[in-house]
C-alpha cells in the first residue's frame, strides 16, 4: 500500500485544493459576477459534454488501465498504445458529421425550454473531445504509476484559470460569451499539457503491428462505454435533464447543491488514480489474497476520510446558505441526498476498480445500462413533479442501487466483500456525531460557527479512530504527523 498511500495523499491533498478554489468559483464569484441565466448556460454546456465524453473517448480510457500491464514487449506496448490513440476517431468523427448533417434537428431539441443553448451547441462538441482525449492522456501517465501531475491538471488546473477569467469578467476585460470560449480554450490547453507530459514519460513510438487478443480490447472499449459512462451519467445527466425540462437558472442552483456534496467524493477520486492500475496488475497476476486486502483497506480509509467530511459538510450546510446569495439556498435536501450517495462510492473501496478490470466488466455494462434507464426514467418522473428535488431523488435512488448490485456482484463473483467490523463501527461513530452536533449552533457570525464546530467534531471524530486503533493506516499517517509536529 506504500505506492498507494503516498501518491494517493499527494493527490487528496491536489483534489482539495482544487475542489476549494472551485467550490470560491461557484458558491461565490458565479453566484455575484453572473446573471443566473448564464451560470446555469455554462454548467449545462460541461455537463453535457461530460456525458457525451465516455462515448467520444471510446472506452479508450479505460482500456489502457485493463490491458497496458499485460503486454509485456516495448513493440506490443508502443502498438497498442498506438491504437488506443486513433480508435476514439471513430466515433469522434462520425459524431461530427452527424451533428453537422442534422444540427437543426438537435438544436430544436435542445433549446425547446431554452432558446440560448443554440450559440453554444458546438463548444459541447469540442469540450466533450478535449475531455476525452485528455482522459486518454491520463490515463497513458498512470499506468507509468506517475498520476499526481496528471491528477493537479484534472482537478486544479482549470479551476485556477476560470477564477481569473471570471476576475477579468468583472473587471470589464472580457464579456460573458468570451468569458465562456476562454472556459472551453483553458480546456484545450490542459488536453495539450497532459499529452506533453504523457509523452515524456512514455514517448509515443507509432506501431501497427499485428496485437495479441486485439478482439477482447475491442470488444471491451466498445462494451465499457456505457459502463465507464455511469459515473458520468449519475453526475451529469440531471443537469442536462433540468436544463431540458425547466428554466436554465435552476441548473445553477442544484449546480451549487451538487458541488458542495460532491466534495465528499474527492477521496474516493483521488485514490482511484492508483489502486485502478494497481487492481489490474493484481489482476491481471490472479493475487486474490492481494486484492481483498487491498478491497478493505481502500474502503474502510475512504469511508473514515469521507465520513468526517460528509459530517463537515451537513453539519455546517444551514451556516454555508447564510454565506451565499439566498436564491441560492434551496438546496439543503439536495445536499444531504447526494452526500449520503457519495458516502456509499467511498464505501465501495476499489469496487469499480475491480468490476471494470475484471473478465466480469461485461455485467458492469448490463448493471450500467440499467442505471442510465432507471436515472432517465426517474428524472423524467420527478422533475416535472419535484423540480430541482426531483432531481436529486433521482440520483439518490439510482446510486444506491447500482451500488447495492456492485457490491453484491463481486461478493458473489469474487468471494470477497469490502467490509468488515471497523466498517461497523465508522458507521455507529457517524451517526452519533451527526445527532450530537446537527441541531447545536454557536450564536456568532456563520464563518466563526462554522470554524468551531468544524475543529470540534475534527477533534473528537479524529481521537476517536486513533483511539481506537480502528485503521493502522490512519494512525500511521497521524503519528507520522504528530513527530513532525
Amino acid at each position: 500500500m506504500g505506492i498507494v498511500v503516498s501518491q494517493s495523499i499527494k493527490n487528496t491533498l491536489t483534489t482539495y485544493l482544487g475542489f476549494g478554489v472551485g467550490a470560491i468559483n461557484v458558491l461565490f464569484l458565479f453566484t455575484n459576477f453572473i446573471s443566473d441565466v448564464y451560470f446555469g448556460l455554462i454548467t449545462f454546456i460541461f455537463s453535457t459534454a461530460n456525458v457525451m465524453m465516455p462515448l467520444m473517448a471510446f472506452g479508450v480510457h479505460n482500456t489502457i488501465i485493463k490491458f497496458y500491464s499485460s503486454f509485456k514487449t516495448r513493440q506490443s506496448q508502443n502498438s497498442f498504445l498506438t491504437m488506443m490513440l486513433i480508435l476514439p476517431l471513430v466515433v469522434i468523427l462520425p459524431f461530427g458529421l452527424i451533428g453537422y448533417v442534422a444540427f437543426d434537428t438537435i438544436s430544436n431539441w435542445l433549446t425547446k425550454e431554452n432558446p440560448i443553448i443554440e450559440d453554444y451547441i458546438l463548444l459541447i462538441y469540442i469540450s466533450a473531445i478535449a475531455f476525452a482525449y485528455f482522459e486518454i492522456f491520463y490515463a497513458w501517465s498512470r499506468v507509468q504509476m506517475q498520476s499526481v501531475l496528471g491528477n493537479f491538471m484534472k482537478e486544479l488546473f482549470h479551476r485556477i484559470a476560470t477564477t481569473i477569467l471570471l476576475f477579468c469578467l468583472y473587471f470589464e476585460m472580457l464579456n460573458v460569451d468570451q468569458l465562456i470560449y476562454s472556459i472551453v480554450g483553458v480546456y484545450i490547453i490542459r488536453l495539450v499539457v497532459m499529452a506533453l507530459y504523457a509523452f515524456s514519460i512514455r514517448r509515443p513510438v507509432f506501431k501497427f503491428t499485428k496485437l495479441l487478443g486485439i478482439r477482447n480490447i475491442l470488444n471491451y472499449s466498445a462494451l465499457i462505454i456505457i459502463a465507464g459512462s455511469v459515473a458520468n451519467v449519475i453526475l451529469e445527466i440531471d443537469k442536462f435533464m433540468l436544463g431540458h425540462y425547466i428554466q436554465i437558472e435552476n441548473v445553477a442552483y442544484y449546480g451549487v447543491a451538487i458541488y458542495i456534496a460532491s466534495v465528499i467524493g474527492v477521496p474516493s477520486r483521488a485514490m482511484h488514480q492508483i489502486t485502478s492500475p494497481l487492481t489490474a496488475k493484481l489482476l491481471n497476476e490472479k493475487d486474490m489474497i492481494e486484492l481483498k486486502n487491498l478491497y478493505q483497506k481502500s474502503s474502510l480509509n475512504l469511508f473514515i476520510v469521507s465520513g468526517l467530511i460528509f459530517l463537515l459538510i451537513v453539519l455546517n450546510i444551514n451556516e454555508l446558505y447564510h454565506l451565499i446569495p439566498e436564491k441560492f439556498s434551496g438546496g439543503l435536501l439536495i445536499v444531504i441526498l447526494i452526500g449520503v450517495a457519495k458516502l456509499t462510492d467511498n464505501l465501495l473501496g476499489n469496487n469499480n476498480a475491480i468490476l471494470f478490470n475484471s473478465d466480469y466488466y461485461r455485467m458492469v455494462l448490463l448493471l450500467g445500462a440499467l442505471l442510465v434507464i432507471v436515472t432517465v426514467v426517474l428524472n423524467t418522473l420527478f422533475i416535472p413533479a419535484f423540480g430541482i428535488n426531483g432531481a436529486a431523488y433521482a440520483t439518490f435512488i439510482s446510486v444506491m442501487f447500482y451500488n447495492l448490485s456492485k457490491v453484491l456482484f463481486v461478493k458473489h463473483s469474487f468471494k470477497m466483500q469490502p467490509f468488515t467490523k471497523a466498517t461497523l463501527s465508522m458507521l455507529l461513530l457517524i451517526v452519533l456525531c451527526f445527532f450530537i452536533f446537527y441541531f447545536w449552533d454557536f450564536p456568532f457570525h456563520p464563518v466563526i460557527n462554522i470554524g468551531l464546530k468544524s475543529l470540534m467534531v475534527s477533534f473528537i471524530y479524529g481521537y476517536v479512530v486513533y483511539y481506537f486503533k480502528i485503521s493502522k493506516i490512519v494512525n500511521s499517517l497521524l503519528d507520522r504527523f504528530l513527530r513532525r509536529n
